[in-house]
């Protein structure tokens, strides 16, 4: 009996390495989107996070039983971070960094993930349309902070140099 233990917890940190391995990277962008740090510098509080849910993963491991880990990390980063939100306030640097900790989280569980609205409300404990409307103000948000198109700029100095007012439309 003591030989085979040994040999389920090698296979086990196998199993578990491979799959760290061909996550981890997905993982821990959509840790860097929760937290709101930039993608460009090391991101501490996304790298913490993204292990609290692997070590918590790998825990329960062998109790997995047909359940999709990556689902299982996600999850519990997702439940990581709503219980951690007010360390994450406050603009961050990150692409998501302007949005509040329930957008950000909203955000990433519905867009980059892919969840569905009903999936990220049962997950979140919210009414699928508290869900909806979340995306949208989040949505809204980066959409009316993102820095104008060069080409944009250019061609509307251009026309208020020669006396138009109407600003360039795209």
């Amino acid at each position: 009996m003591r030989e085979r233990r040994p040999a389920r917890q090698r296979r086990q940190a196998r199993e578990f390495e491979s799959f760290v391995a061909g996550t981890a990277g997905r993982l821990l962008h959509a840790a860097a989107l929760l937290t709101g740090e930039p993608a460009s510098r090391p991101a501490p509080a996304a790298e913490e996070l993204l292990t609290y849910a692997l070590a918590r993963t790998y825990a329960a491991w062998d109790r997995l039983r047909g359940e999709d880990p990556y689902v299982r990390v996600r999850e519990e980063m997702a439940a990581r971070f709503a219980r951690t939100a007010r360390r994450h306030r406050g603009p961050r640097g990150g692409l998501t960094g302007r949005l509040s900790p329930q957008e950000r989280l909203v955000l990433v569980l519905r867009l980059h993930e892919g969840e569905a609205e009903e999936q990220t409300a049962a997950q979140l404990g919210l009414p699928t349309d508290r869900v909806h409307a979340l995306c949208l103000r989040a949505l809204a948000e980066l959409r009316s902070r993102q820095p104008e198109p060069a080409s944009a700029r250019g061609a509307g100095a251009g026309r208020r140099e020669a006396g138009g007012s109407q600003p360039a439309v795209p």
